[in-house]
């Protein structure tokens, strides 16, 4: 089966194709970097502007790529949720344009669902269920019990900002371009983490849920000084690397810290990672170092950002549960729980 998949949840526009839900035959992204690192961040009219743009253009790079026609696609995937509303609507209404048009079946995707099917794709190997599966991105963080694909209970979310969002917040405080992950990430090579003692949020009753709005704060705090008045261009490039350093490490031995207690909890000996945030190298070191007879399982660089492979692969296993597609009146979701 040749499944096409399509994604553009926030500012990237990616088509790929793949067969059997795991040989990837294209996997095109378009990214908007570019379009809103001078504000610091994705203003979502701008980047539906983007995604009307570069849909069909990269929808026929894909095509090209993998050297198929769509009367020998099988299947249509498209991400429906969750994500920006309108930019959810230009990749679903294209998908519904093709299914029409081809009288192709379509199925909507669960992108967050999507990102821990990367992980799958990247390995290659069958997986013993159930695992633990990790999010971490710029726009969700959640633990999730994967008992087989489909089959999922959440354990623990954020309950403010996405760790990746923090990342971003506290390198724009830094004056640091967006996306600021990978900006933090090697200030922080070069940083201390013990000239500055921040700590992530605990939510009381819920063990596994995250919350990073109180340290992104605390940094805030620090950079103004005691009395609020400390000017930015003030801190020296060895301060803004221990800052960078020590929020790292609150952040992330947050993460580390939850994720293997989950997994001791319910018992699980193998933990899928989705997200642009897994590529932090000192996230890697941090889970080797707390436990390194765990199984992780991360996603290849190419599957790790917003991508349609990940939508392709997924759709091929929903399409085979369900046994059809969806309805042409499915539409956008901007929260999707998992269930």
């Amino acid at each position: 089966m040749l499944v096409l998949g399509i994604e553009s949840t926030c500012d990237e526009t990616a088509c790929a194709v793949v067969r059997e839900g795991t040989h990837i035959l294209s996997n095109i992204v378009a990214s908007q970097i570019d379009l809103h690192k001078e504000y610091g961040g994705v203003v979502p009219e701008l980047a539906c502007r983007r995604h009307i743009d570069l849909i069909m253009p990269v929808l026929q790079q894909a095509l090209q790529q993998a050297q198929v026609s769509m009367a020998e696609i099988d299947l249509i995937a498209v991400a429906h949720g969750p994500g920006l509303i309108g930019a959810l609507l230009i990749g679903l209404n294209t998908a519904k344009a093709l299914a029409f048009a081809h009288q192709k079946p379509f199925i909507g995707i669960n992108h967050i669902e999507a990102h821990l099917y990367a992980a799958l794709m990247s390995h290659g190997e069958p997986v013993s269920f159930p695992c633990l599966g990790v999010v971490l991105s710029g726009g969700h963080t959640a633990l999730v019990l994967m008992k087989e694909i489909g089959v999922y209970q959440l354990i623990g979310q954020t309950v403010d900002d996405a760790i990746g969002e923090a990342f971003d917040k506290v390198a724009k405080m830094l004056g640091l371009p967006y996306p600021g992950g990978p900006q933090i990430e090697r200030l922080a090579r070069a940083g201390k983490t013990g000239v500055y003692t921040f700590k992530a949020g605990q939510v009381k009753g819920r063990p596994f849920d995250f919350s990073f709005s109180g340290l992104k704060t605390a940094v805030l705090y620090t950079l103004k000084g005691p009395k609020g008045q400390q000017p930015l261009e003030n801190l020296s490039m060895q301060e803004a690397c221990n800052l960078a350093a020590a929020f790292q490490q609150a952040a992330l031995e947050d993460v580390v810290k939850k994720t293997l207690a989950a997994a001791d909890r319910h018992q699980v000996r193998t933990i899928l990672f989705g997200g642009g945030v897994t590529n932090n190298q000192r996230l890697r070191e941090l889970f080797n170092q707390a436990n390194p007879h765990q199984t992780y399982i991360w996603p290849s660089v190419g599957l790790s950002l917003d991508n349609a492979a990940m939508i392709a692969g997924l759709g091929y296993h929903r399409y085979a549960k369900q046994g059809a597609g969806d309805p042409l009146s499915l539409e956008p979701l901007v929260r999707i729980p998992f269930v």
